[in-house]
């Protein structure tokens, strides 16, 4: 059972890889330009291709994360806390990605690396609420203890998902807003295969990420009753 994992995972690495080589053609150039004025916008906006993708996988990061929180509260087994765990690192090193993502985007757009609008200060909060959780978890010896403070924080901390997602919305920031935009801004039609195709991508990388980090989670689970095992 545990080679048969072993080879999926593999077959998964390969597929995600070959993807991610498609979907940097797609994004750097096979997808048209965006009809802006700017020369430098124009190449500039690729990068909302992975961008977006990026935010979309730390937002499913932190639902699985919010998930594993209730299923532990639920049954207190360990296999919740460590999909919590491990999408929680995941997805903070995605939102990382995205606030310097889109600092690469906003110098040429804007003229400026940061602006505190609505959106860029929610998306600075979620990381670091999301560092916090890991800090708690660092903070707290009893594995018991942290697995359940932990899965508390976890539920609690995805208020954050939803806000960020339609702060878009509830106010007027620079973003542009790329679905629903009748100003401009949004993708045209050919610019949408490249889009979605990337954030299938991003999506297979994360599965094949936790995959991995899930794993190595229960190695180190099961180094540590060795050694309990031996002392003991």
């Amino acid at each position: 059972m545990k080679r048969r994992k072993d080879t999926w995972l593999l077959i998964l690495t390969a597929f995600s890889a070959v993807m991610m080589m498609v979907a940097l053609y797609l994004a750097l150039a096979g997808a048209p330009d965006a009809d802006l004025k700017s020369e430098t916008g124009r190449y500039a906006q690729r990068i909302i291709y992975f961008h977006i993708a990026t935010a979309w996988v730390g937002f499913l990061a932190f639902f699985v994360t919010f998930v594993g929180g209730v299923g532990y509260l639920r049954t207190q087994e360990r296999k919740w806390d460590i999909l919590a765990l491990s999408s929680a690192e995941i997805g903070t090193v995605f939102m990382l990605g995205v606030l310097v993502s889109g600092s690469i985007w906003a110098k040429p757009a804007w003229g400026v690396w940061w602006v505190w609008d609505e959106r860029l200060t929610i998306s600075l909060i979620q990381f670091l609420i999301y560092v916090g959780y890991l800090m708690l978890r660092a903070a707290v010896e009893d594995p018991a203890r942290r697995a359940r403070f932990a899965a508390v924080y976890g539920v609690v901390a995805f208020i954050s998902v939803p806000i960020n997602f339609i702060a878009i919305r509830l106010w007027r920031t620079q973003h542009p807003l790329i679905f629903g935009s009748e100003e401009g801004g949004g993708l045209g039609p050919n610019m949408m295969f490249a889009f979605l195709f990337t954030l299938l991508t991003f999506t297979v990388w994360y599965i094949t990420l936790m995959g991995y980090r899930i794993r190595l989670e229960r190695l180190r689970d099961g180094v540590e009753q060795l050694k309990q095992t031996i002392m003991g």
